[in-house]
């Protein structure tokens, strides 16, 4: 086959972004930029002030491979963002769909390394490790790659979400089941989680990767960073103690009841587990032995 005729692989990138003025040209660029795939950047932009809207729509005029979607929505977080992308973006002629994030920088082979390791692996869906870096130059390795247990897709999600690849055949599914639960969805407040949670449930493999292909920008503007530190530890006690985790837990779970047919004994009527069940399985609740310890600490504490 001559060399202008070798297949290079469709990847729709959809991009959520609110005031990204400061980062998102740095990140389109990055992503415009990957190696041996075909890219489109569909980009949602929750209503903004800093003329974020505008550079797309001017981008988007000047390159094929970037898509506005219909600007003047107020969506109030990345999650209902995200669902937006989703429901709106026809991907079915694409073979891959990733989520990225407004201001981060993506390494070159992000894209081609992840379609890789899906076919190596057979699996649906992928996600990564991140280097969290700050703008003091100093930067953290953010190691989600801890081996699934059986329900920790109910309890944590796979890692950032900027780093989630899924065959397109698998997305479509994630398609349908947000579109048939769309109030629903929309409630759950971190939808790399709840993707995760959906792909688990619905029985299709996902491979968490410990290589990163993502520098994974931290500051003060972050709906939710990198999750480590005291400062992180204080906000996740915060969000125990106000039963912002519990929440999201009954939510997800309720909301994947019919795909959990050996869970329904433990579940009540209004989504949450029961303590017995939690304390029985406790070690396939969260990936890392730490996090099991935390969870303990708080069922038993009475703050879940």
């Amino acid at each position: 086959m001559p060399q202008d005729e070798i297949y290079s692989p469709k990847f729709a990138v959809l991009l959520a972004a609110f005031n990204g003025m400061r980062w998102l040209p740095a990140q389109v660029d990055s992503i415009l930029k990957q190696a041996e795939v075909d890219v489109v950047i569909y980009v949602s932009v929750d209503l903004s002030s800093d003329g974020t809207a505008e550079w797309v729509a001017e981008l988007a005029r000047n390159n094929p491979r970037v898509v506005l979607l219909g600007y003047g929505e107020r969506y109030g977080g990345a999650a209902k963002n995200f669902l937006r992308l989703i429901r709106d973006v026809d991907f079915s002629a694409f073979d891959y769909l990733a989520l990225a994030d407004q201001d981060d920088i993506w390494f070159a082979d992000k894209l081609d390394h992840a379609r890789r390791a899906l076919l190596a692996q057979q699996c649906a869906a992928y996600s990564g490790n991140a280097l969290a870096f700050w703008p003091d130059g100093r930067e953290v390795l953010l190691d989600k790659a801890q081996p699934q247990v059986g329900y920790d897709y109910l309890f944590e999600s796979a890692g950032p979400g900027c780093s989630y690849v899924f065959t397109v055949p698998s997305a479509l599914q994630l398609k349908a089941f947000v579109l048939q639960h769309w109030a629903a969805a929309c409630e759950v407040g971190l939808h790399d989680w709840l993707f995760y949670a959906w792909y688990r449930a619905a029985g299709f493999r996902w491979f968490i990767d410990p290589c990163p292909k993502i520098r994974y920008r931290q500051h003060a503007s972050n709906q939710f960073g990198a999750n480590s530190g005291l400062r992180a530890l204080k906000s996740r006690l915060g969000l125990v103690q106000q039963g912002w985790y519990r929440a999201q837990t009954r939510r997800i779970v309720s909301l994947l009841q019919p795909l959990l047919p050996q869970l329904h004994s433990a579940i009540d009527g209004e989504g949450n587990l029961s303590k017995r069940f939690l304390l029985q399985n406790l070690g396939q609740l969260r990936r890392r032995r730490r996090d099991r310890a935390f969870l303990l600490c708080i069922i038993l504490l009475g703050l879940y």
